[in-house]
C-alpha cells in the first residue's frame, strides 16, 4: 500500500476557518496556434485538496488549459503559480519537480515494455544503483489490487486492451505521489467497475490532501467526484462554481448555449419482414479473446455489442475487419460466402470497414491535413491518369466533411491540431469514403462532448437509412440502448444473449444481467 500522506508537500485538508490554499492559481492565460485563439486569457485558481473539473465543448480550450497547467504546451501569454512557486513552462520536468503528474487521454505507453515496467516509467525504484523488481513488482500487485484491475506484471503493455492501457497511465500517475494530478478524459474506456474504483481511489487521494483536475465529457460524473466545476467556452472560462450549484441541464446550457437530450433514442421504422441477412459471421474465433461467435446483420440495421471491457468486443470488430491474423470463422456478405479477411484490404474488399477505438494510434495520421485523411484509404478514387488531383481531394472530402457536420473552412487543417471531436469526424469520414456496405463502428463518441456526440449519432442513424449496415462498439450502454436496433451481449468471449428492441426497450440492467450471467 502506498504511503500517500508522505507525498512531498502533500497538503492536508484546511480547517473550516482557514484561509484557502491554492494548488493553482492561473492569471491571463492566452495560447495563440497561428490564427486561432484557443485560450483567451484565462484567469482560474484550484483549491489544495480538492478536485476540480473542467468541462466544455470539444476545441473550447479545457484540454490545451490543462497541457499548460501540465508544463507541456507555452502559452502565448499569462502567468500560473503552483503552491505559491511560478511555473516554467514547457518545461515537463519542472513542472515534475513542482509535483504536478499529468494523465493524458492519448496514452504514453511504451507497447515493448512489460506493464510493470510502464508503471515505473521515468520513476523507477532503486537500490545500490540496480533496478529494485522485487519492490517494483510487489508495489505493481498492490496498485492492481487498490484499483481493483487485472493485469499480469509481465504482460506486453502493446498487447493490452485500451482500457487495461489506461489503467496503466492512471497506476503510474498514483504512483509518482504527485502534490496536483491532472487526468484528461480518464474514463474514457473504463467500464462501470472501473470507474467506480478509480473514484474511490481519487476519494482517497483527496482525503490525504492531493489536488486532482480533470477533463471529462461525462457530467455524471464530474457532477458525483467534483467539489469545483469549470466550464470553458469557445477558449474563454464561462462559469466557475461549486458541484451543489450545478445541475446536468445547467451544465449542458454553459457549455452550448442550449439545452441538449443525451443519449436520446430515436425510434426507426422496423426492417421489413423477411429482410435477408446483409452479414452472417459464424463461429468467430480469436484465440485467447473470443470462441466461436455468431453474429448476423441486416442492411439498414444497426447492431449493438453490449458488454464490459474485456469481453471481447473490440476482437470481435477487429477479426470481422481484418486486423486478427490468428482469427478464424465463416463469413458470409449478401449470401455469398466470403474468404476470410486476413487483411484490412480484403475485408475492404468485401464491403467491411472498421472505425477503430484509439483514433491516433490506429486510424488517423496526425501530420496530415484533414482533407489527405479522409481521402488516404481509397486514392483511386481522387487519381487522374495515375496522379492525384488536388481539385477530386478537395470536392470529394467536401462531400464528406457535409454529411458528418465537420467545417469545410478546416479541411486543409493538420489532423494533431483538431478537437477529439473533430477527429472523429475525420476518422468517420475517412471510413465512409470507401463506400463499405458494412460499417463496424468501436468506440464512437470516445472522449468527445456532448453536442458533437449527439451529431456523430445522428449521422449513423442517416447512414443506416440509407441502407448501410452497422455495427456498434461503445462502453457508455446507454449509448449501446439508444443507437441499436439489435443488442448482442458478449461475455468472457462469447455471445450470451440477444436482445431484440423491436420486441421491447432494453434497459442497462439487462445489458449487465446478462454479461454477469445473471437471471
Amino acid at each position: 500500500m502506498l504511503d500517500l500522506n508522505s507525498a512531498a508537500g502533500a497538503i492536508a485538508p484546511a480547517g473550516r476557518d482557514a484561509a484557502p490554499v491554492f494548488a493553482l492559481q492561473a492569471s491571463s492565460v492566452q495560447k495563440r496556434y497561428g490564427g486561432t485563439m484557443a485560450l483567451k486569457g484565462v484567469s482560474l485558481e484550484a483549491e489544495a485538496g480538492k478536485i476540480h473539473a473542467l468541462v466544455g465543448e470539444n476545441g473550447a480550450g479545457k484540454s490545451t488549459f490543462l497541457g499548460v497547467i501540465a508544463g507541456r504546451v507555452v502559452p502565448s501569454a499569462g502567468d500560473v503559480s503552483i503552491f505559491g512557486q511560478p511555473h516554467v513552462f514547457g518545461q515537463p520536468r519542472q513542472a515534475r519537480r513542482l509535483g504536478i503528474t499529468a494523465i493524458y487521454q492519448e496514452l504514453t505507453i511504451v507497447p515493448r515494455l512489460s506493464a510493470v515496467a510502464n508503471m515505473f516509467l521515468g520513476q523507477p525504484v532503486a537500490r545500490s544503483g540496480m533496478l529494485d523488481e522485487k519492490t517494483m513488482r510487489r508495489k505493481f500487485e498492490a496498485m492492481c489490487e487498490r484499483l481493483d484491475v487485472r493485469i499480469h506484471p509481465d504482460a506486453l503493455a502493446g498487447t493490452l486492451s485500451v482500457a487495461d492501457q489506461q489503467m496503466l497511465e492512471i497506476m503510474r500517475g498514483v504512483e509518482s505521489q504527485a502534490r496536483l494530478l491532472l487526468f484528461d478524459e480518464p474514463t474514457t474506456s473504463l467500464a462501470p467497475p472501473e470507474r467506480e474504483a478509480l473514484f474511490k481511489l481519487m476519494r482517497q487521494l483527496k482525503d490525504q490532501g492531493t489536488t486532482m483536475m480533470f477533463v471529462s465529457h461525462n457530467l455524471e460524473e464530474v457532477l458525483d467526484i467534483a467539489d469545483t466545476v469549470t466550464v470553458f467556452r469557445d477558449g474563454s472560462l464561462s462559469a466557475s462554481k461549486n458541484r451543489s450549484e450545478w445541475d446536468k441541464p445547467s451544465l449542458i446550457r454553459a457549455m452550448v448555449g442550449h439545452d441538449v437530450v443525451e443519449n436520446r433514442r430515436v425510434e426507426r421504422a422496423p426492417l421489413a419482414a423477411g429482410t435477408p441477412n446483409l452479414l452472417q459471421a459464424e463461429n468467430v474465433t480469436v484465440p485467447g479473446a473470443i470462441d466461436n461467435v455468431s453474429i448476423t446483420l441486416k442492411r439498414g440495421e444497426i447492431l449493438g455489442i453490449g458488454g464490459l471491457v474485456g469481453s471481447g468486443r473490440t476482437s470481435l470488430l477487429r477479426a470481422l475487419a481484418g486486423l486478427e491474423p490468428r482469427s478464424s470463422g465463416t463469413l458470409f456478405v449478401d449470401g455469398e460466402a466470403c474468404p476470410w479477411p486476413n487483411d484490412p484490404r480484403q475485408a475492404l474488399g468485401a464491403g467491411i470497414a472498421l472505425v477503430p477505438e484509439d483514433r491516433k494510434a490506429q486510424g488517423l495520421v496526425l501530420g496530415m491535413s484533414a482533407m489527405d485523411n479522409v481521402v488516404m484509404a481509397d486514392m483511386k478514387q481522387v487519381a487522374r491518369l495515375g496522379f492525384l488531383s488536388d481539385s477530386m481531394i478537395r470536392e470529394k472530402s467536401r462531400k464528406i466533411a457535409r454529411e458528418f457536420g465537420y467545417a469545410e473552412t478546416r479541411l486543409e487543417t493538420i489532423v494533431r491540431n483538431l478537437s477529439g471531436g473533430n477527429q472523429q469526424k475525420i476518422l468517420l469520414g475517412k471510413a465512409r469514403f470507401c463506400s463499405p456496405s458494412i460499417l463496424l463502428v468501436d468506440e464512437p463518441t470516445r472522449g468527445i462532448d456532448i453536442g458533437a456526440k449527439d451529431e456523430i449519432m445522428n449521422t449513423l442513424r442517416a447512414l443506416a437509412e440509407e441502407g448501410v449496415g452497422i455495427v456498434v462498439v461503445s462502453s457508455d450502454l446507454e449509448e449501446v440502448i439508444a443507437i441499436s436496433d439489435r443488442i448482442v451481449v458478449m461475455s468472457e468471449g462469447q455471445a450470451v444473449a440477444e436482445l431484440d428492441q423491436s420486441q421491447s426497450t432494453v434497459a442497462v440492467g439487462d445489458i449487465l444481467h446478462a454479461a454477469f450471467r445473471v437471471h
